[in-house]
């Protein structure tokens, strides 16, 4: 409890001439304050009318504290999202805007293909982009004091945009403030907007091709590197060092081609030094994957492993690419035995972050150690074996 009113009174900085709290306190009391701060950057009278129908939603808060915890598997995860109709979709999509699609590359160096999967992901193309009040969902978030510094930034954004008349006020997107057809926040719709149709208007709510345009230059903005490859599913050799897989194990291609690894279909890698690490996302005997340096900026779109293998394999699969070879890995565990795997992990002076049930990135880590103290196959899956042995 000390620690968390100490980090309340950490937050409760004045802010602004209404001397509002940066979160908690009288909502209507930091209502003043936002608007203020609102003025003082620039937003004129219809950017600050529209806080006069800003609520507090109960709703958002609920979703807020009961984001579940990703425990589907990549072969779970994938085989429901990578859908038959979203495929369908996506190569009609890429086919009737092939113009824009291609001027997005030119310009951006992004491919229409990676551009489609999220834009199927986040909305299924435009279908469902979420039914919340946006300023209402923000405002909410950036008053509570569980993550203020993750959405106070974005409310003079969106109130600016309403200002300009980019935005209504009473317009809506998903519980986390995210808006339009791949769901991205006002700060980077005010920033990174693009008007792909030459209109006078950015409008990523309807306009399929302000969509493309600016999917394309967001991504650009977090660091994408034209001309060179994502992912790419590759074959493993029966034995390798498996430590020497994660995806922070990065290497030149041709130390994958030296230890055995092939393209799917077994001709050789290239052997340059393209950058590249190896993920066995479900041990040894599953798929296999190559990803390079424009993975991480789907794990700046999201930090889940899951969905970014899944939004890259999608891409893939938009851009020709066969459905990857499920292959036999070994059962997945339940949630509550990868608890008790965790907590095994811990008891050896693992960390594994919260025990949550969750393969993450530290689980699998400190699976890779033990694995290799045991003498089994380092490659970060957990199995039965594994848990019986420990």
């Amino acid at each position: 409890m000390k620690h968390a009113l100490a980090a309340a009174a950490a937050l409760t900085i004045l802010a602004g001439p209404a001397f509002a709290q940066t979160c908690g306190g009288d909502f209507n009391a930091w209502l003043d304050g936002m608007r203020a701060e609102a003025q003082t950057a620039g937003v004129g009278e219809r950017g600050l009318e529209a806080l006069a129908g800003v609520q507090m939603d109960t709703r958002v808060l609920s979703r807020d504290r009961a984001q579940g915890v990703f425990a589907q598997n990549f072969i779970e995860f994938s085989s429901r999202m990578v859908s038959g109709y979203r495929l369908k979709q996506g190569a009609a999509n890429l086919k009737k805007y092939a113009d824009v699609f291609a001027r997005a590359e030119a310009e951006h160096g992004v491919p229409g293909p990676v551009i489609a999967a999220f834009w199927a992901l986040e909305t299924d193309f435009g279908a469902v982009q979420g039914d919340f009040h946006t300023l209402s969902a923000l405002a909410t978030l950036a008053h509570d004091c569980r993550r203020p510094e993750l959405f106070r930034p974005q409310v003079v954004p969106l109130l600016t945009l309403i200002d300009r008349g980019v935005l209504p006020a009473d317009v809506q997107g998903a519980w986390a403030g995210e808006l339009g057809q791949t769901q991205i926040l006002p700060s980077d719709y005010l920033e990174k907007g693009r008007d792909g149709d030459g209109d006078g208007l950015v409008d990523l709510r309807n306009d399929p091709a302000d969509v493309i345009m600016t999917t394309a230059n967001f991504l650009k903005s977090m660091g994408w590197r034209a001309g060179e490859p994502w992912m790419q599913e590759v074959r493993v050799p029966a034995e390798m060092d498996w430590a020497d897989s994660g995806r922070e194990n990065q290497h030149p291609r041709s130390h994958w081609a030296a230890a055995g690894v092939t393209a799917r279909d077994g001709s050789p890698l290239p052997s340059d030094g393209q950058p590249s690490s190896l993920v066995l996302p479900m041990g040894r005997k599953g798929p296999a994957f190559l990803i390079y340096p424009n993975f991480d900026v789907y794990l700046e779109w999201n930090q889940s492993f899951v969905y970014t293998l899944t939004a890259g394999h999608l891409a893939a699969r938009f851009a020709g690419e066969p459905a990857y070879d499920k292959r036999n890995p070994d059962r997945a565990l339940t949630i509550e035995e990868m608890k008790q795997l965790q907590e095994k992990l811990a008891a050896r002076g693992h960390d594994v972050g919260k025990i949550d049930g969750v393969l993450g990135t530290g689980t699998r880590t400190a699976l890779q150690k033990v694995q290799a103290e045991l003498g089994l196959p380092a490659d970060g899956w957990p199995t039965q074996q594994l848990l019986v042995l420990l």
